[in-house]
């Protein structure tokens, strides 16, 4: 089972993602991890990565999808924003369910300023709101609501598609 949460950076793809992998005793796997260092760093700069910096990025994580479904499945927090990117993550033609998360922009802004541990910076998520192409597929689910809420949804979801 290969599940992937996505978003705009400061959604809590992370945090829904571990969560929901613990509870199905699924690796838990963050896009973010494999992005390049000189990518991390031109973020850092608030510089928006372009479509040219995305596609190698991307291409690897489609390969590791294959391979985490290989071995039994995963859960990956990504922010596939746009419908391009999602179908170069399925290209394998593995079947994969997606979670959206979305919330407010004063929402989203503010939990980007609170986080200390992170490189992307809460001014790129105006670049990432305008980037986003909200699919017409997958569970769409509010972030306004708690943790335990967003994790109980999904779980309710995949047992009926299971």
């Amino acid at each position: 089972m290969m599940i992937i949460v996505m978003g705009v950076s400061g959604c809590g793809k992370t945090s829904v993602g571990m969560q929901l992998a613990k509870e199905l005793n699924l690796p838990f796997f963050d896009a973010d991890d494999f992005h390049s260092k000189e990518h991390v760093e031109k973020m850092k700069n608030n510089q928006a990565l372009t479509d040219e910096d995305r596609w190698p990025w991307l291409q690897g994580l489609s390969n590791n999808i294959k391979a985490w479904e290989q071995s039994g499945g995963a859960v990956l927090a990504c922010s596939a924003l746009k419908e391009s990117y999602r179908q170069l993550l399925s290209a394998s033609e593995i079947p994969i369910f997606w979670v959206f998360l979305y919330g407010s922009f004063d929402l989203i802004q503010h939990r980007l300023e609170q986080r200390t541990h992170h490189y992307m910076s809460s001014t790129l998520l105006q670049s990432q709101m305008d980037t986003l192409e909200i699919p017409n597929y997958g569970l769409h689910l509010d972030v306004e609501a708690s943790l335990a809420s967003l994790v109980f949804e999904i779980n309710s979801k995949l047992k009926i598609h299971g």
